[in-house]
């Protein structure tokens, strides 16, 4: 009895330790955020300045009120990033500022994906028409990196530095041989030979199809890669195919011998080059200002206009619900759609995708409020990193589609995905079910036993029925004739450059083009934009911001790069219903 009083007590101690522990990081955490808001939110710009691009967060679509999104818990600040409009709209407004001297990237790895980068690498194109200076320097390029770098005037490369130039590679995890060995059986429907968001489950292998695929949509946006970069670099695309497919740039000595960098240069060094270029004598008089400080000198205006295009930010999984702000939850993203229709003063609607796709349910309850709006006003639809599968099916309703060349779209194909587990509760762990029911479907998708031939063929027929919809709306929103998609659907994943020349997508553009259809499309020479849905409020931010970052940052340290390998697995747990979901995750580097 003694042993047992003494374990209860250790339990109720360590219970109030913890949560005294919790309540301690809370309450740092919150006078963290106070002070971090009481500091001046205007920065003064000096002359001479410099714009410090650090691109070492996330590139989100919109920047977001919630006060942890880039909340640092070691140091207890925060670095607002803007999002992807804003960051483009602040470059453009640096062109024109006479403050501002130059530009700085400071970058090695990059998040983004590659239409963002292409966003923020077109405005620095851009910037360069003003004759305003560009400098760029890293330790390390990642092949990201050095796409954005590759517009600089002057590419600086640490002496002891890497520059990654070896081509795009794209690789799939496969679950076949795992399964086998837990004993658990998966049991696949799907629609279209390039579907291959279900081979992992099935194969040990890349099918052919899958390979063909995942192949010409690579060498596309590679092509694209290297054209970009030979025009501003002045280096032939062959030759860049040379060094690349024969692995040149092995050292910072490499990429200074095939000029893909203008000087190899410490840190110091390139900030006493900056110091000269902006008239300086001391380093602690050299400006530069954070992407973050020039925002908050340059706040968007508030405009007058009466007349609106609002933006419906759309980005994550597609899933049935309400969702979050990382996810594309149907509920709240119609009520988005539907706010936007019903607004008289909202003249024209822009929905910007960036999305892999999801629950095909999901998807069709957005694709119908799209009908609705465009009945009502000009819809357009503004395609960023990825807007594919359940992606296209929200954006095939459009009246026109906008991508960039290195957009992954299409995928348009369906797919389920059941497991049979009885073998491993029974073999594995000694557990077997059994039980009763009153018709002969009641238990149709039971996860404990192997489905019948009969249940395989309801279910086909309704992945068969949600495919045959799909690709008949995209006809009919795309005005193609259905043999036309079906010889381009089949779950076959393609580049905004192919996308384009098969039909897929209207134009090549960015956001800010998308919103100048709108505005010519409703007739509009004066409007202000609104941001729809609707951020949530600050105290729900807060209980599930905390918690969030926490998690995500112990996770991150816990699996360091196998942390992608947790977020796949994460996603495979929360698939639920029939699909409509890109078949390959690419992640390029």
């Amino acid at each position: 009895m003694k042993q047992f009083f003494k374990m209860v007590f250790a339990s109720m101690l360590g219970a109030i330790l913890s949560a005294f522990a919790l309540l301690f990081i809370g309450i740092l955490i919150i006078v963290g955020l106070v002070a971090n808001a009481s500091k001046d939110t205007t920065t003064n710009i000096k002359e001479q300045s410099i714009l410090h691009l650090v691109l070492n967060n996330d590139i989100v679509e919109r920047s977001s009120d919630n006060p942890f999104k880039n909340f640092d818990i070691m140091n207890l600040d925060q670095d607002k990033q803007p999002g992807l409009t804003e960051m483009v709209a602040l470059i453009r407004t640096a062109a024109t500022d006479e403050n501002i001297k130059a530009i700085y990237l400071d970058i090695d790895e990059i998040s983004g994906g590659l239409a963002s980068i292409e966003e923020i690498r077109n405005a620095l194109i851009d910037f360069k028409k003003s004759e305003k200076t560009i400098y760029s320097y890293s330790e390390v390029y990642t092949q990201k990196a050095y796409y954005l770098a590759s517009v600089a005037d002057k590419i600086y490369l640490n002496p002891a530095g890497l520059l990654e130039f070896k081509g795009f590679s794209s690789k799939v995890m496969f679950f076949k041989g795992a399964l086998e060995k837990l004993a658990i059986e998966p049991e696949i429907i799907r629609v279209g030979s390039f579907k291959s968001a279900v081979e992992p489950y099935m194969l040990d292998h890349m099918s052919d199809s899958s390979k063909l695929q995942t192949s010409v949509l690579l060498n596309s946006i590679y092509q694209h890669f290297l054209n970009a970069i030979a025009k501003e670099r002045k280096i032939s695309v062959a030759d860049l195919n040379v060094m690349a497919n024969d692995l040149k740039i092995q050292s910072a000595q490499d990429a200074l011998k095939y000029k893909m960098v203008d000087a190899l240069k410490y840190k110091d060094e390139v900030l006493s080059m900056l110091l000269n270029a902006t008239n300086q004598k001391n380093i602690e008089d050299l400006s530069l200002v954070s992407i973050s400080d020039y925002q908050k000198s340059n706040p968007i205006p508030i405009s007058t206009a009466t007349e609106k295009i609002a933006i419906i930010y759309a980005a994550g999984e597609i899933v049935s619900g309400d969702g979050n702000e990382d996810n594309i939850g149907s509920e709240r993203v119609s009520a988005a759609i539907r706010k936007a229709r019903l607004d008289d003063q909202v003249k024209a609607i822009v929905l910007r995708i960036n999305s892999p796709g999801g629950s095909a349910l999901a998807s069709d309850v957005i694709w119908r409020e799209v009908i609705l709006a465009k009945k009502a006003k000009p819809v357009i639809a503004s395609m960023g990193d990825v807007a594919a599968s359940g992606g296209y099916y929200i954006a095939c309703a459009a009246d026109q589609i906008i991508a960039q060349p290195n957009t992954i779209t299409g995928s348009i194909g369906v797919f389920g995905v059941l497991f049979n587990t009885e073998k491993f509760f029974k073999d594995k762990l000694g557990i077997t079910f059994d039980g009763t029911k009153t018709s002969a479907y009641a238990d149709l998708g039971d996860y404990t036993r192997a489905m019948s031939p009969s249940e395989k063929n309801i279910i086909q027929r309704s992945v068969n029925q949600i495919y045959s919809d799909f690709t008949t709306k995209v006809a009919t929103g795309r005005k193609m004739p259905i043999n036309k998609v079906l010889n381009i659907a089949g779950g076959r994943v393609w580049s905004g450059t192919d996308a384009m020349r098969i039909g897929l997508v209207d134009s090549l553009g960015n956001l800010n083009d998308a919103i100048n259809i709108a505005a010519q499309k409703a007739n509009l020479k004066n409007y202000r934009i609104i941001n729809l849905p609707e951020e949530t409020n600050t105290i729900e931010k807060i209980l599930t911001g905390i918690s969030g970052k926490i998690k995500m940052e112990y996770l991150k340290s816990e699996y360091g790069a196998g942390y992608t390998y947790y977020q796949e697995f994460a996603r495979i747990k929360s698939i639920s219903g029939i699909q409509t979901r890109l078949p390959v995750n690419l992640n390029i580097q």
